[in-house]
């Protein structure tokens, strides 16, 4: 699957980029689509309100966990294989949720559905980068993240429409027939290629999952049981302990599932947790601003969803526009630029919500935060796969997804413990304080990874385009050229 002789998309990269967009579509959306559905849900199946909170955290929480290991899962057994298997785990489970009797099975049905979702969306950045040559792959990310992205700021509004038009149980009802579609798509259309150890990792996915469940379990239990509970102290620190476990057990096995090496590259190294920050932001954001619309605009869930249709506008245009500029000019300078747009735009927001104001003096903030993100997220995208060796994509993809995922996680974790610190759901009033210094602090993230990604290389150099693959070249998808800064110890 490389470019032809006139620079356009083949047919086979096509079907790939259109693939791995409506897979990561329907992942991305999940992770957000149930929260206006949360109050027919209770009605329904009879939930708390601790419970409810879980039909969103057990997707994110398997999801999180899994990444590493569904991308290790993929570069062993076939990554086509693993994304088809990851399909189907993801559609089952969507029929579990929808036909759930009681909220026990809904959430148990929304671990399974977040394991299916771990196995599919690191392998569906991978098989694109794999797909797409250097010169190409910031603007296939673009088009990709653009489509992806839609998913993640249009959730609350589509779960509003659905739910209010039909009922809750078609949001996942809905994810059938597309699933089906893309796993027989897939299975006709993608070649299979594999990663670069025929070894797996168990000892690394023990250590990975393990670390990666007690940090995620503190997070999210942390506003809940008290920042200085036992109970979070405790799965933080052992969390943490068992990622230096990891990262000593990745340094000394001789098949590791994510290479300590790939930090050497400056461009791994920044890109990641700068990253890491663009997500924090934008999760911390998307949290608080359809409520904002709700409590202190007085508009419905419908309302407050076509109120975001603006910001969402901004990715489908930008992002592919964006990616295609970082393959001309480099990823730092969309990365960077991109931060400083948000750490204005959502201080903008702060300081307008603070004085009262309405939609209307919103709104260019929101578009400015939006144009940032989508900058910097196809950048970003590009800077960690193009770091490290083509055969190495899919390694890096999930160390990406796993800590993009952790970004959201932990910016709604904070943003929460600040909105909690300062307001509250008492009032409309009590509700506007606390948002405007959740506002401040996701603005404090993207300012944080402005600083971190100035640390990234500058404007890189493409090496010449390798030869033609023969007709009969092997499943495995062929990399395109190599700029001077990819590979080990890069940057």
């Amino acid at each position: 699957m490389v470019q032809n002789d006139t620079g356009r998309m083949t047919s086979n990269q096509a079907w790939v980029l259109g693939l791995a967009s409506l897979a990561s579509f329907m992942m991305a959306l999940d992770s957000l689509v149930v929260t206006t559905a949360l109050g027919a849900i209770r009605r329904d199946l009879g939930a708390s309100v601790e419970t409810l909170e879980w039909t969103v955290n057990a997707y994110n929480m398997a999801f999180a966990v899994l990444l590493l290991t569904g991308a290790a899962l993929g570069d062993r057994f076939g990554r086509r294989r693993t994304f088809v298997v990851g399909l189907a785990v993801f559609t089952v489970a969507s029929a579990a949720c929808a036909s759930a009797p009681t909220i026990g099975v809904l959430i148990a049905a929304r671990v399974l559905q977040g394991a299916g979702a771990a196995l599919v969306l690191p392998l569906s950045l991978t098989l694109l980068s794999a797909a797409f040559p250097g010169r190409q792959r910031g603007r296939a990310m673009g088009l990709y993240l653009g489509i992806t992205g839609l998913a993640t700021f249009s959730g609350p509004f589509v779960g509003g429409v659905v739910t209010e038009g039909m009922a809750w149980q078609w949001i996942f009802w809905l994810n059938l027939p597309v699933g089906v579609l893309a796993i027989v798509l897939t299975t006709l259309r993608v070649a299979e290629s594999t990663g670069p150890n025929g070894r797996f990792d168990l000892g690394g996915v023990v250590l990975v999952t393990l670390s990666a469940f007690g940090v995620v379990w503190g997070l999210v239990r942390g506003n809940a049981a008290g920042w200085t509970s036992p109970e979070v102290l405790g799965a933080l620190v052992l969390g943490s302990g068992l990622v230096v476990a990891f990262v000593l057990w990745e340094r000394r096995t001789s098949a590791p599932m994510l290479p300590m090496r790939f930090f050497r590259s400056r461009a791994f190294a920044t890109a990641n947790p700068a990253n890491f920050c663009v997500f924090a932001s934008l999760y911390g954001t998307l949290f608080f601003l359809a409520q904002y619309f709700q409590v202190v605009l007085g508009d419905g869930p419908l309302g407050a969803g076509l109120r975001l249709v603006p910001w969402t506008a901004t990715l489908m245009i930008c992002a592919p526009i964006a990616g295609r500029l970082a393959d001309r000019y480099g990823e730092r300078a969309f990365v960077v630029g991109g931060l400083a747009l948000q750490t204005a735009g959502m201080g903008w927001v702060s300081v307008a919500s603070g004085a009262g104001a309405g939609y209307a003096q919103l709104l260019p903030a929101l578009v400015v935060g939006g144009v940032g993100l989508t900058m910097a997220m196809p950048a970003a995208q590009k800077a960690v796969v193009g770091a490290v060796r083509p055969a190495e994509v899919g390694q890096a993809s999930g160390a990406f997804m796993m800590l993009r995922i952790l970004g959201g996680v932990f910016g709604v974790a904070v943003a929460v413990a600040v909105f909690a610190g300062v307001g509250g759901y008492g009032s409309a009033q009590d509700f506007g304080a606390g948002f405007t210094a959740a506002m401040g602090a996701v603005s404090a993230f993207a300012l944080v990874g402005l600083l971190v990604a100035l640390g990234m290389p500058g404007r890189r150099r493409t090496a010449a385009a390798p030869a033609e693959p023969a007709a009969n070249a092997p499943a495995t998808l062929v990399p395109g050229p190599v700029s001077t800064a990819e590979g080990e110890g890069a940057g």
